[in-house]
């Protein structure tokens, strides 16, 4: 009789954090809508996330303004990745609601933007998030609240 070959181990199983951290990667060049907006990842820790851009004329609407949904995008993304960053390794989520109020309009003479997210409660089925967008001198741009659907993988 031959001797049976065993399998190697399974991969560990990621938490959320570790897995933002090894798909997105503090500082490290921006992918997927980060890539086609113009935005990246600067802070990352449990709970709480942090994207910067540059808002330009790219993403500007026909009035001559950076678009709403410009800051939506950052909003989503903050919000939806700062749960991420206290699911488990068997968890997943996705957006049920994003409710985003606009202070002040962004043009390509703002500068770089600071889209902060932060999970308020995070329940078994349930995540909810809040989200700011600040430029440097701390000027706020946009606000958002998140309503998260938790779920098993």
């Amino acid at each position: 009789m031959s001797e049976t070959a065993q399998s190697p181990p399974a991969p560990q199983r990621l938490s959320g954090l570790e897995q933002l951290r090894a798909a997105l990667g503090e500082g490290a060049e921006p992918k997927g809508i980060g890539h086609t907006v113009g935005f990246r990842m600067v802070e990352l820790q449990e709970g709480r996330v942090v994207f910067e851009g540059v808002p330009g004329r790219h993403v500007y609407n026909p009035i001559g303004t950076v678009h709403g949904g410009y800051a939506a995008t950052l909003l989503d993304s903050a919000v939806g990745c700062a749960v991420h960053s206290r699911l488990g390794p068997d968890q997943g989520y996705t957006t049920l609601e994003l409710k985003v109020a606009y202070h002040r309009a962004m043009t390509e003479d703002t500068g770089p933007v600071r889209a902060e997210g932060r999970v308020v409660s995070l329940g078994r089925r349930t995540g909810f998030a809040e989200g700011r967008i600040t430029d440097a001198s701390g000027r706020l741009y946009a606000t958002a609240t998140s309503t998260l659907l938790v779920f098993e993988r």
